[in-house]
């Protein structure tokens, strides 16, 4: 059984779907969208090919189509596209329809506690490969991001990140095992806290932060510099 292509299929039917409503006008910006998730996915690609080879984690056949390529399945590669398509579209929808900032302007504030925090349990897990490098990158991309990219809407960013939240339950706790006899991903717990959400470790929620800020961060920066539009036009 493909759960894990079905789960795909899932996450990305609605947004998809709505792209086209002329409020959200979701489709005019997948030209800033594309390249931030194509940048994106290739970090998180290459990542994910070391911690798959290394035994970090890895992936039950059982719920796979059954085509891979360097050591990850199909469903894998497609999860840093469809993934990040509907979690920046949850982004403009809080962009669109909560004009109300509840964070009250704290946000870059929230983020650069936050980083120190991520950072320093980085540190003193060092000897756990998932905690390590999940909490290190994303408290240095933070960094990167606040000081040479400088993402508009923070706080709108951090609402749309709790927001996001909701699916990325539902969804990963399907791919963790919360819903079937086995799960679809897992993980070895020498190389992480062994402290579960249900049963989602509770690194995937800073791994699904760092993707999801990492395009959001590209995706703003596209958008204000209209980079690619000028090549374009250049061409």
């Amino acid at each position: 059984m493909a759960l894990y292509f079905y789960l795909h299929i899932f996450t990305i039917s609605f947004p998809l779907l709505r792209s086209f409503e002329k409020r959200i006008s979701y489709v005019s910006k997948w030209q800033y969208l594309f390249p931030a998730i194509f940048i994106t996915g290739t970090f998180f690609l290459i990542w994910d090919v070391y911690f798959t080879i290394s035994g970090i984690w890895g992936f039950n056949e059982t719920y796979l189509i059954g085509y891979s390529f360097l050591s990850l399945p199909l469903e894998e590669w497609l999860f840093f596209l469809t993934v990040p398509f509907a979690s920046v579209f949850i982004y403009e929808s809080v962009l669109l329809f909560i004009k109300k900032d509840i964070f009250g302007g704290h946000g870059k504030r929230v983020l650069w506690l936050a980083s120190i925090f991520l950072v320093l349990v980085a540190v003193i897990n060092f000897e756990k490969a998932y905690t390590f490098w999940n909490f290190l990158f994303t408290g240095v991309f933070i960094w990167i991001s606040l000081l040479l990219l400088k993402p508009n809407h923070i706080d709108r960013f951090l609402l749309a990140y709790l927001f996001h939240l909701i699916p990325f339950l539902l969804v990963n706790g399907v791919l963790t095992g919360a819903f079937t006899e086995s799960p679809i991903v897992w993980y070895n717990d020498d190389q992480n806290l062994a402290i579960r959400i249900l049963t989602i470790p509770i690194e995937d929620t800073i791994y699904a932060f760092l993707l999801l800020f990492m395009n959001v961060s590209l995706y703003e920066f596209f958008k204000r510099k209209r980079f690619f539009k000028t090549i374009f036009k250049n061409d």
